[in-house]
């Protein structure tokens, strides 16, 4: 395996002013130009796809993400003069969770289990209720769920274990177009350590491995390597099918979960502060010393570690967030053309602040697990649903909509809960971000001041902040912070003092309503949660972009 350590002292090539940084989501994957100083260029983006089934599969072919990834850098290079020769190095983050197994002459086994896939549900209760499963969460801080790789090789262990058999590596899917792009078999601190390792070493930790049932498959686990420190070059392959220069230094990012809050501002060196990305999927983390992380009694989170020595982030994640909204949305909009009164997704968006200014805060319950998977966070339940509580013929679509805004802003409460004190600061991020009325909501659930950053790219730019810092043109990851994010902060948003005391009569109702749910849940699982539209492929790109608040 060749690697190439750079010192970070070591000054960028002449003439090379470029950094590009690979983001592959579950939606869409994007190359994004900056240069040095952290300032967006330009960006490609390339809608990407998925299939589900009834099984509460959901997949995608390892070859189609990579043909993807060429077309978003060949797409930066037309809106790029001489990027390939301006181009010092490339970084890579993704999608995170999944299973992406490669074997023979790095040829995928079979298509990825993305992190939506809710196969592994059976091994998440039996792996749960097994004799070392706090041990294995007290190591890598993450509660077990059906999104993780662990837990799906348990599953493909236990019913299909050929695919394991055929492996020679089991990879995520940034780990996957690193090894196209360098052909290196690898993965980063970050998921090594949250799926099958320890948090404090960052390594892989052998109770762990125990605890999953996968001993006999450790020899699946690639090397892990720090992508501040490591970079290797550009194979000519690569070079061919991208456009750009062979040898060019490629930095492994971590998962794109940390990634977008770096970028975002969840480390810029004040203690108290989280950071909630706000997408089709809800992400909220605040960054902790190693010390200082709290590990909750339910088990339940993520500690996934961040590119800066001792620092790791405290995660808990929601299922669905934007997509809630997406869903209230698009009912409106489907009775109206059934009424022959066809509106844009856009026109209804664009309402959403008036709707929510003419409605009371408060008066109806939601919990927004619309996901078919379920939740994760902050509390696991593949049969978790979404629904209303306390409806009234008085109640109508505006209300109904007021509610969902606001089971956001309870989700996020939640989560934050599970991980101590509430933040003293929230840094957003995320489409859902740019609504006030939605800021609003947050600001006054975790009762802090909220922070909206201008990057547009978070994910992108947080992946090309680590080839910053391989490449030398940082000599640290906090130097490249101050540069890249902390200007980019907005300026704060305090809470409303009503709406605070609003919402903290309403907590403890939705918490204690969602303790109360599982039997009701676990009542309506089975032939009705697989309606016959699961089996129909989804263009993730769509739901996506509806999410544009």
């Amino acid at each position: 395996m060749q690697e190439r350590r750079i010192r970070r002292e070591r000054p960028v090539r002449d003439g090379a002013d470029i950094l590009i940084g690979i983001d592959s989501g579950t939606s869409v994957v994007k190359a994004v130009a900056f240069d040095l100083a952290g300032h967006q260029i330009a960006a490609a983006a390339v809608r990407n796809r998925y299939e589900t089934g009834a099984d509460g599969a959901a997949t995608q072919p390892l070859g189609r993400t990579w043909t993807d990834c060429v077309e978003a850098l060949r797409g930066l290079g037309e809106k790029v003069e001489n990027l390939s020769r301006r181009t010092a190095a490339i970084a890579v983050t993704a999608q995170g969770d999944g299973t992406w197994l490669v074997g023979a002459g790095n040829a995928p086994v079979a298509d990825a289990w993305l992190w939506l896939d809710a196969r592994a549900a059976p091994s998440v209760a039996r792996l749960n209720g097994g004799p070392l499963a706090r041990a294995r969460f007290e190591a890598t801080g993450t509660g077990l769920n059906t999104c993780q790789q662990g837990a799906q090789m348990a599953q493909m262990d236990r019913t299909a274990p050929a695919l394991l058999d055929r492996a020679e590596t089991a990879l995520h899917c940034k780990d996957w177009l690193y090894l196209n792009l360098t052909g290196v078999r690898a993965t980063d601190p970050s998921e090594a350590s949250f799926t099958f390792g320890n948090f404090r070493d960052r390594r892989y930790d052998d109770t762990v491995i125990e605890a999953l049932g996968l001993a006999k498959r450790r020899h699946l686990l690639p090397p892990i390597i720090e992508g501040t420190e490591t970079t290797h070059p550009l194979t000519a392959e690569a070079a061919v099918a991208t456009g750009l220069h062979a040898g060019t230094p490629v930095s492994l990012g971590y998962v794109d979960m940390v990634m977008t809050a770096l970028g975002a501002g969840v480390h810029t060196g004040e203690r108290g502060v989280a950071c909630s990305t706000i997408g089709s999927t809800g992400v909220h983390m605040r960054a902790e010393p190693v010390a200082d992380v709290h590990l909750n009694a339910e088990g339940t989170g993520y500690v996934i570690a961040l590119p800066v020595p001792g620092i790791v982030t405290q995660v808990q994640t929601n299922m669905a967030a934007a997509l809630n909204i997406d869903w209230a949305l698009r009912l409106a909009a489907d009775l109206m053309a059934e009424t022959g009164h066809a509106i844009a997704h856009s026109e209804l968006v664009s309402r959403i602040e008036s709707w929510l200014a003419a409605t009371r805060a408060g008066a109806v319950l939601y919990h927004p697990y619309i996901s078919e998977a379920g939740e994760r966070g902050p509390f696991v339940n593949a049969q978790a649903r979404a629904g209303f509580i306390g409806l009234t013929s008085a109640h109508r679509f505006p209300d109904l909509l007021r509610a969902v805004v606001e089971g956001l802003g309870m989700a996020a409460r939640d989560c934050y809960a599970a991980m101590g004190a509430m933040p003293s600061e929230l840094r957003l991020t995320g489409g859902a971000a740019r609504s006030r009325a939605l800021r609003g909501v947050l600001a006054a659930s975790v009762q802090a001041p909220v922070r909206v950053s201008s990057r547009e790219e978070a994910g992108a730019a947080g992946a090309a902040m680590m080839a910053a810092v391989a490449i030398g043109a940082y000599r640290s990851m906090d130097a490249c912070i101050a540069s890249w994010v902390t200007p980019l902060l907005g300026p704060p948003e305090p809470p409303d003092p009503q709406l605070v005391r609003i919402y903290d009569r309403v907590f403890p109702a939705y918490v204690a309503a969602r303790r109360a749910l599982p039997p009701v849940w676990d009542a309506l699982a089975g032939p009705l949660a697989a309606p016959e539209h699961q089996n129909a492929p989804r263009d993730a790109v769509a739901a996506s972009e509806r999410s544009a608040l």
